[in-house]
């Protein structure tokens, strides 16, 4: 059985077992082309079919959530809990609201964080859930409602050495306060058993910039490795929700320059720059007028471009900061063509695998997100440090630790990463990851 172990063989297995769940085969796909030849390179991992428990949830919770909107209409939505792995620590990862949620995306991060919270050196397992339900256009009232509900079945599964959920799209600190007093209720304690929870009882500093900052860092420390910075490049960024504003934030910081923010509707390039001035009206833009990214194009005079994604603009630097697969192909050729050093992924799994193999193939530096972006989780993990102990750290403190952690990510990617001179970021934070969890599962033997 084992002498099958191939790339094809594996993954038709997988997809037999997981049939339609594509998000899922890919995010396993990426990973599995790096580190089934390592695996094969080191065979306790392979008689004791280490990857084909890695790749297989410890459970999945599935759950019927009952609400009454304010028309007082009973309406129906679907929870998940996907906990993934806890060879190293609890369940920790997001939860996301949107109707988009089904098991193939939770799947796809649930396997991502379970890399992504190794590589952060934190005693923090690997778990995602979420509802197929939207809080736009709900009113406070009735998010507070489904949250109640969705806190009330979710409560039997989840606590502070067992399952610590976060947020994620859909999910911020309004949601996250209403789900957190509804445990509080349920539990009759006060445990630090969610994450991204307002500063007033219990939240972290710098929770909300971490992400953004922490992809900002990733990139500093892929180009000092070759004797280059920040400083001076021209950055192309998608997104405008928090991980694309703190990431152009920290990229400002450091010296370089933003030229274009996307949503939904389409991108703006601003060859002159997106300043701090500018940069507060996106975020009051975004969070406070609920309007779209063309609205900076009015105010600043500068290009709209309806329906599309910035990565044709001329950059020295893309950060795909935006959603799942927003960076394919013909967007990674069109980033080579013109001069695009690097890429780093401030989103999910933005990046098709066919484009990642275009990148790749061209030698451009490339920092996946289960490296890129951990720092949100990275500052989860402090945040519940700080609850444990009953303290708190400073926004200076706290960023100086973020920093270090992107530091020793980055460390662990060049370890495993070197590819006959090319750093291949991709195999290094696979191969990373995948060593601890693996060593922890070999060590309790088969369970």
């Amino acid at each position: 059985m084992y002498d099958e172990l191939s790339i094809e063989h594996f993954m038709k297995g997988l997809e037999k077992r997981n049939p339609g769940e594509t998000e899922f085969h890919q995010a396993v796909f990426e990973v599995v082309e790096s580190v089934i030849p390592f695996i094969k390179a080191n065979p306790k991992y392979q008689t004791a079919g280490i990857i084909q428990r890695m790749t297989e949830p410890d459970r999945t919770i599935v759950f019927r959530v009952v609400w009454e909107d304010d028309d007082g209409h009973i309406r129906v939505n679907r929870g998940y809990r996907v906990q993934f792995n806890n060879s190293i620590g609890p369940y920790k990862g997001g939860l996301r609201f949107h109707p988009s949620v089904n098991l193939s995306i939770l799947k796809f991060l649930g396997f991502e964080q379970t890399f992504k919270n190794s590589l952060t050196t934190l005693p923090m397992g690997a778990g995602k859930g979420g509802a197929d339900f939207n809080p736009k256009g709900k009113s406070d009232r009735e998010v507070m409602r489904f949250c109640k509900a969705f806190m009330t079945e979710l409560f039997h599964y989840i606590g502070p050495n067992t399952d610590i959920p976060a947020g994620d799209i859909g999910v911020g600190a309004r949601e996250i306060s209403y789900m957190f007093g509804q445990y509080k209720r349920l539990a009759h304690e006060f445990t630090g058993v969610l994450t991204g929870k307002a500063l007033e009882f219990g939240g972290s500093l710098i929770r909300t910039e971490a992400t953004g900052y922490g992809n900002a860092y990733f990139m500093e420390e892929m180009l000092k490795h070759r004797g280059d910075s920040i400083a001076g490049k021209t950055c192309a960024v998608s997104g405008s929700g928090n991980v694309a504003t703190y990431c152009t934030e920290k990229i400002t910081q450091l010296g370089g320059k933003v030229v274009t923010l996307s949503d939904s509707s389409g991108f703006i390039h601003d060859p002159n720059g997106i300043d701090a001035e500018k940069l507060a009206y996106v975020v009051n833009l975004k969070t406070v007028a609920r309007g779209r990214i063309s609205e900076y194009a009015e105010k600043y005079g500068c290009e709209f471009h309806a329906g599309k994604r910035p990565w044709g603009v001329p950059c020295d630097l893309a950060f795909p900061c935006a959603t799942q697969n927003e960076l394919e192909k013909a967007d990674a050729e069109a980033l080579v063509a013109n001069g695009c050093q690097a890429v780093s992924e401030g989103a999910n799994m933005p990046t098709t695998i066919e484009a990642i193999h275009v990148l790749k193939a061209a030698k451009l530096l490339y920092g996946p997100g289960k490296a890129a972006n951990a720092g949100g989780v990275a500052v989860s993990g402090l945040e519940m440090s700080q609850n444990s102990i009953r303290m708190s750290w400073t926004a200076e403190d706290l960023e100086e630790k973020l920093h270090k952690i992107m530091k020793d990510i980055h460390a662990q990617c060049v370890k495993h990463g070197d590819d006959n001179g090319y750093m291949d970021y991709v195999k290094g934070a696979n191969i990373a990851g995948f060593i601890k969890v693996a060593d922890a599962m070999l060590a309790y033997g088969v369970d």
